[in-house]
């Protein structure tokens, strides 16, 4: 891509805040967007082949949205925990395995989406994160949802087709978790915590494609409460 076309690029983000540019190609994130940290509120670089995301990404201070899907990341700087302002982060399809130790400091963080990646837990870093409303874990290799999953304040929860065979029973007691994807996992219906049906805020749990006959879950203890609140919510949003 000539520096011509990247010029015009930045013009048009130094006016509209918002910097675009997916499907280029680019092996490294443009320096020259260092001169627009205070304009950019989007930056979309999705579907390149970036492998590094470097440090100069906590001086977007006023960022609200990252889109970096479809990279070859295999890690993320510290300083992007820096992005106070950030909202909304798409890392889909990249290499990551962990997340920054200081990932619970993106304290305005709402959406979080990295499905397909090589992550093979839930990172205990989002249970900091108290706007968090939706997280897509689809995708990964996640084999086990630990204790601390019982402190995580998203709303919906998606770890379809990962490798999950034991879930904490701890995600009972998620204050605000209404919607949990276990779709296509390695569960066997005694390894899940009957407490999700009986006494959760849990509303649509989704566990097709596993060990175990959907028709056997509606023979469990609680069951009867999760339809209620199934219900309710469907009613809510019908």
């Amino acid at each position: 891509m000539g520096n011509s076309a990247l010029k015009a690029h930045l013009e048009t983000a130094q006016k509209t805040g918002v910097f675009q540019l997916t499907g280029k190609g680019l092996t490294e994130f443009p320096e020259d967007l260092q001169k627009l940290t205070s304009n950019l509120r989007t930056i979309d670089l999705s579907s390149n082949k970036m492998e590094i995301l470097p440090p100069l990404i906590g001086k977007f201070s006023f960022l609200k949205s990252l889109a970096l899907n479809n990279n070859k990341l295999t890690a993320l700087p510290e300083e992007l925990c820096k992005l106070k302002k950030l909202e909304t982060l798409h890392l889909n399809g990249n290499h990551l395995r962990q997340l920054p130790a200081a990932f619970g400091q993106l304290s305005a963080l709402k959406t979080l989406s990295l499905s397909g990646n090589q992550l093979r837990t839930v990172p205990t870093q989002l249970c900091g994160l108290r706007h968090l409303d939706v997280v897509d874990l689809s995708k990964n290799q996640i084999q086990n949802v630990p204790d601390t999953v019982g402190e995580l304040q998203a709303i919906e929860l998606n770890l379809n087709q990962n490798q999950i065979s034991q879930i904490s029973v701890q995600i009972s007691h998620c204050p605000r978790l209404k919607v949990l994807r276990l779709e296509e996992n390695c569960l066997e219906l005694s390894m899940l915590p009957q407490s999700i049906l009986s006494d959760s805020q849990i509303s649509l749990l989704a566990v097709e494609g596993n060990l175990f006959e959907i028709k056997k879950l509606r023979e469990l203890e609680g069951y009867d409460k999760y339809m209620e609140r199934f219900t309710a919510t469907k009613k809510k949003f019908a």
